[in-house]
């Protein structure tokens, strides 16, 4: 068994009688780990006798359940710093893609790279998450939009799944954009990814999770319907991408279309905010997506979350728009420019992203009985986190109760 001991704040993300606050804190803790299980947390005066193998000594700091990825496109080939360029200079997101950047640009880099390849480049991303204590990645494929790059992408994030020990979520996002081979064509790639893409994908078991881009220059409301019909008819749940850059009734859309989460958001308005709550979809906001494109638009947070709605934060990790993997930085965005505050931001990166992935077994919370996923972090309070921004704070990292260590601790 292994002891998390001399715990300062252990926040758990379950709320009671005898916890603090909404993230449910428990001061001067312990969690005890049998496998891959909590078989006991409380006040340390409380610990029952028991022979620990190992004990992890917390040095007063801060515990959280390990922090959850929801939406990344995580395996991809290439870079686009060229593009940060352009945009330093005045050019739109939109001007890039037109000009023959944008995902397209990624899309043909990745078409190129071999498996392998792609599996070593994904590793180093996921080794970055695990050291910042993401237990839990959702990855998104989308930069192959063709039925040979996209399984190759959900195999490449399969693979890692299985041998890394980051627990992986995977999504098949085909409508990204329309491939530059069907741009006068896109009724057939629809076609495409419902009659041939979707159905393989399932075959396979690649894909919890179907997405659709729903922009302009991506696809319609009437586009990701039918993907969705077809989604539903093997088995895939939704996601969506919608309202990043204008409000096109994504909201809406996502209500009526019963998706798990409805991603970006930042133009969504106060009736699809409301739609999305009365439908029980998560929000899910990519501040570092909305700051990097310098939009000049950012979602109505406070509005989200007073409505009932779960609000969840991710980075969006990818080569063009957002290549960050430091999830606690946009909790603290989400805080300064979009309006959640401190509990909802840790909420957000942890339990909420959880209801963003449809999870279940205790993911983004501790709890007895649970997965052993949590991080210990060299702070004196939870809200130092976000205080102390851009700073890697997680010294131990257990996953399903292996132990990660950083730091010469």
């Amino acid at each position: 068994m292994i002891l998390l001991n001399n715990i300062g704040r252990l926040v758990t993300m379950e709320p009671g009688a005898v916890r603090i606050g909404a993230l449910g804190v428990i001061e001067n803790a312990c969690v005890r780990l049998d496998g891959d299980r909590v078989v006991w947390l409380g006040v340390a005066k409380d610990l029952p006798e028991a022979r620990d193998d190992y004990i992890i000594d917390c040095n007063g700091g801060v515990v959280l359940p390990g922090l959850i990825e929801c939406h990344t496109h995580l395996v991809y080939a290439g870079s686009r710093e060229n593009e940060f360029r352009m945009r330093a200079e005045g050019a739109t997101y939109q001007q890039i893609a037109k000009a023959g950047g944008g995902i397209l640009s990624t899309v043909k880099a990745t078409r190129a790279a071999s498996e392998d390849e792609l599996f070593d480049l994904t590793k180093h991303h996921a080794d970055e998450l695990l050291g910042r204590g993401v237990t839990t990645v959702e990855i998104k494929s989308g930069y192959g939009l063709d039925l040979e790059t996209e399984e190759k992408i959900l195999r490449v994030a399969k693979r890692l799944g299985d041998e890394h020990e980051i627990d992986v979520v995977a999504t098949f996002l085909g409508a990204h954009v329309v491939p530059q081979e069907y741009k006068d064509r896109r009724g057939d790639y629809v076609k495409l990814v419902t009659n041939e893409m979707l159905p393989r994908i399932a075959q396979q078991k690649l894909a919890t999770f179907c997405d659709v881009f729903v922009e302009e220059g991506a696809f319609t409301a009437d586009e990701a319907r039918k993907i969705a019909e077809a989604a539903n008819n093997y088995g895939l749940k939704m996601k969506l991408h919608v309202d990043q850059f204008g409000d096109g009734g994504g909201g809406e859309l996502a209500a009526e279309l019963k998706a798990v989460s409805a991603d970006h958001l930042d133009y969504t308005s106060d009736s699809g905010i409301e739609a999305l709550a009365q439908a029980g979809v998560v929000g899910v906001l990519l501040p570092s997506a909305t700051f990097f494109v310098k939009s000049g638009r950012q979602p109505a947070a406070r509005r989200m979350a007073d409505t009932g709605m779960k609000v969840a934060v991710s980075t969006d990790f990818n080569p063009g728009t957002s290549p960050t993997t430091d999830l606690l930085l946009c909790a603290t965005m989400a805080v300064t420019q979009m309006g959640l505050n401190a509990d909802e931001a840790l909420m957000a990166v942890t339990s909420s992203s959880a209801a963003a992935l449809a999870l279940e077994d205790g993911a983004g919370r501790v709890a007895k009985g649970k997965k052993a996923d949590l991080v210990s972090f060299d702070v004196p309070h939870e809200d130092y986190l976000l205080y102390r921004f851009g700073t890697n704070h997680a010294r131990h990292v257990v996953k399903a109760g292996t132990i990660h260590t950083r730091g010469g601790a």
